[in-house]
């Protein structure tokens, strides 16, 4: 952790007021014990029974109260986002590190300390609202920083680059992935045939790809995912002079994610897992932190790659272009009302503010225009920026007049210039001060053309860095995504075309993949590129936050060792972990090694899954051990937690049930037993000991070598 970093508070303590907050108390509603009433502050006596002519008589049209009533309820939907549409979304801050005044006139970013407001969305993209969190997809992460100068609104995916290297592209894209016109199908999944025929027919799609079918697109938790801004943008000083700048954020607990299997179980159990985890976590006081990097190319340098910085489906290799830390973003609020402000909140990558301006990337610039203009739509007319969520702490003066959603009373003038008004509100610029967005000047010159660069053209380069990049254990997951989203594809020219493209990228993936889904193995293609950056596998952003709100499952029953468990959970509580003891009803469980007491039981086993919980402890007892062998929930849990990859414990006679569970028993007892992730101590461990090797393999978050392991 760098010495600009902070432990975040715990317990559940209210997190400081800022000024968003404070301007946000305008428009929160407090419960009150008042009279019921219409719009128009009529009160009413009775809400139950419409009026009608007699007790069995027909309705009569005059119960206005009725009509209102049944009018906003048939218009309390809005139109859901086209991509993005289920999310979860969270308030924090943004404090920066050091002044970045020698790259960016940014307010923001000018001194060291500042703390921002920021309302932060994450999201998946293809489903619609109902779909489940745990989808193979891309996430959203939006942030929108409102500044003193206004918004600035950083729209980010969790991953770097894109399927499209031109906007007009996309709405071809979200066609071929969404669910197919014919049947609505799939839901929020890319395992169909459109869009596998779209991607093996653009090959510019192929570095994409590789991302989502590696495990990038099945996150552990929002918490645990990093955000990238994807284009290159500019970051400008007040001389105007520019950089160019990428943005990363990295999450301090590490970048972890779920495997398959967990991820589709999950999505049954809990198809609110990701927004569930965000919430609680807040709430709990275990706020989730980000720090924010930049990689910063002189104007200078901007042909100085093999690859154009105006291309979205690249990335600048941080062995090339370090991350340099500007900042840190804690959220540490939730929302008071989902609709509101989750679902209200709008961003739009041309949100700006001075000291951060637009590179000439042919998605961004199309992106500048759709964000608005979707808004429009989906909220209403052209006053969405008035809605609370949205709007700015800096003051806001303009002639903007009317339209829907209208909510300020102007007097005066409407128009510029004028002398009636006073002249107001006039240019910001004519006195040249700080504070007022001025275009980056850049000379623009060329012919009208339908065309992309040259250097728009290679397409595989950085697919292949990013395979070479990966652990083995990632590259088989990446094998196992391509055959199970191919296998789901009818046409078998799409697939036979799709592991074309991939020969591309390496010739043991094409062929394992072709394999997998019934099609001859293409030759691999000449001239692959054997570049790597360390910097993309997830063996190596384990994050700076050790165990911090990881969740253990600890399974008991009528005889457990109350004072195993305890001490177990007092050290990895100690340690930010979260220990809940399952059992298979609610209440509590007699215990042993306690007296005559009792356990106390979190959750009832038959409401959780292994899926929910990062590691299962299983504790001494003889009665209890004999009841949880014979527990088909018991023993399915330990058996799933084991297949995933994640680590299983057990104290003294506790091992019993891993035997039970088809666990190895060279794995169970045996010395080499701690490599796997399975800790028992050969049945002596002490607890603390146990709750030692527990928190450690924890760190580790997957023990992806296990035999027997489910991708």
């Amino acid at each position: 952790m760098s010495a600009h970093q902070e432990s975040a508070g715990r317990g559940g303590s209210p997190a400081p007021r800022d000024v968003k907050d404070e301007q946000l108390d305008r428009f929160r509603a407090a419960p009150r014990s008042d009279a019921l009433t219409t719009d128009q502050g009529v009160r009413v006596d009775d809400t139950d029974n419409a009026l009608r002519a007699g007790a069995r008589g027909p309705t009569l049209l005059e119960d206005f109260h009725n009509r209102e009533k049944l009018t906003h309820f048939d218009h309390e939907r809005i139109p859901e986002r086209v991509v993005h549409a289920r999310g979860a979304g969270a308030y924090g801050y943004f404090e920066t590190y050091d002044s970045l005044a020698d790259h960016t006139c940014a307010d923001f970013l000018s001194e060291a300390g500042r703390r921002t407001p920021v309302f932060v969305r994450f999201s998946t993209v293809q489903g619609p609202r109902g779909s489940a969190d745990t989808v193979r997809d891309v996430r959203g992460f939006a942030t929108k920083f409102y500044t003193r100068e206004g918004n600035y609104d950083l729209v980010g995916n969790n991953i770097p680059v894109f399927f499209i290297q031109d906007a007009i592209k996309f709405p071809d894209f979200v066609h071929a992935v969404k669910m197919e016109p014919h049947n609505e199908m799939p839901t929020g999944a890319s395992a169909h045939d459109t869009f596998w025929d779209f991607c093996s027919l653009q090959p510019e799609s192929t570095h994409m790809l590789m991302w989502l079918m590696s495990d990038r697109a099945i996150p552990r938790s929002f918490r645990m995912m990093q955000g990238f801004g994807v284009h290159t943008f500019r970051f400008v000083t007040a001389e105007g002079r520019g950089t160019f700048v990428k943005f990363h954020w990295k999450p301090l607990l590490g970048v972890h994610s779920q495997v398959w299997d967990e991820a589709q179980i999950t999505a049954g159990r809990d198809p609110d897992f990701h927004r569930r985890d965000l919430w609680e976590a807040i709430e709990a006081g275990a706020y989730p932190e980000w720090e924010l990097g930049v990689q910063l190319v002189p104007e200078k340098d901007e042909f100085s790659f093999d690859f154009d910085l105006l291309d979205a489906t690249k990335i600048i290799p941080e062995e090339l272009v370090p991350v340099r830390p500007v900042g840190r973003m804690v959220l540490n609020r939730n929302p008071h009302n989902f609709f509101a402000e989750t679902e209200q909140v709008a961003f739009h990558t041309a949100n700006v503010v001075p000291g951060i301006d637009f590179s000439n990337d042919p998605l961004l610039q199309g992106r500048n225009f759709s964000y608005l203009d979707t808004q429009l739509i989906r909220l209403g007319g052209p006053n969405f920026s008035q809605l609370p969520v949205n709007r700015p702490v800096a003051d806001v003066h303009h002639n903007h007049r009317d339209g829907f959603g209208q909510q300020v009373i102007h007097p005066g003038t409407n128009y510029f210039p004028n002398s009636l008004g006073g002249g107001c509100p006039a240019h910001a610029g004519a006195g040249g001060g700080r504070g007022v967005f001025r275009h980056y000047a850049e000379k623009v010159d060329g012919d009208k053309i339908r065309m992309r660069s040259e250097s728009f053209q290679d397409h595989y380069s950085q697919a292949a860095m990013f395979w070479n990049s990966m652990s083995d254990w990632e590259q088989r997951h990446i094998v196992e995504a391509f055959r199970f989203e191919l296998g789901k594809v009818n046409s078998v020219q799409v697939r036979e075309r799709m592991t074309g493209n991939l020969a591309h990228v390496n010739g043991d993936l094409a062929a394992l993949v072709a394999e997998g889904i019934g099609v001859p193995a293409p030759q691999p293609a000449d001239g692959i590129s054997t570049a790597s950056s360390p910097a993309l596998s997830q063996e190596n952003l384990r994050g700076t936050q050790g165990i911090r709100t990881r969740k253990v499952a600890v399974l008991a029953a009528d005889g457990t060792d109350a004072g195993q468990v305890e001490a177990v959970r007092e050290r990895l509580t100690a340690k930010g972990a979260i220990v809940e003891v399952l059992a298979a009803r609610d209440g509590t469980v007699q215990a042993a090694g306690n007296g005559n007491g009792t356990l106390s039981v979190d959750r009832a086993l038959p409401t959780m899954a292994s899926v929910l919980y990062d590691a299962v402890l299983v504790p001494d007892g003889k009665e209890a051990v004999t009841t949880l062998a014979a527990d088909p929930a018991a023993v399915r849990f330990v058996e799933e937690t084991y297949r995933h990859g994640k680590p299983v414990a057990a104290l003294g006679e506790g091992t019993r049930v891993l035997t039970e569970a088809n666990l190895p028993e060279a794995l169970v007892l045996g010395e080499s037993a701690p490599d796997y992730g399975i800790l028992t101590g050969n049945g002596t461990a002490s607890p603390a000991d146990l709750a030692d090797a527990l928190a450690a393999a924890l760190e580790l978050h997957r023990f992806p070598h296990r035999p027997g392991l489910l991708g």
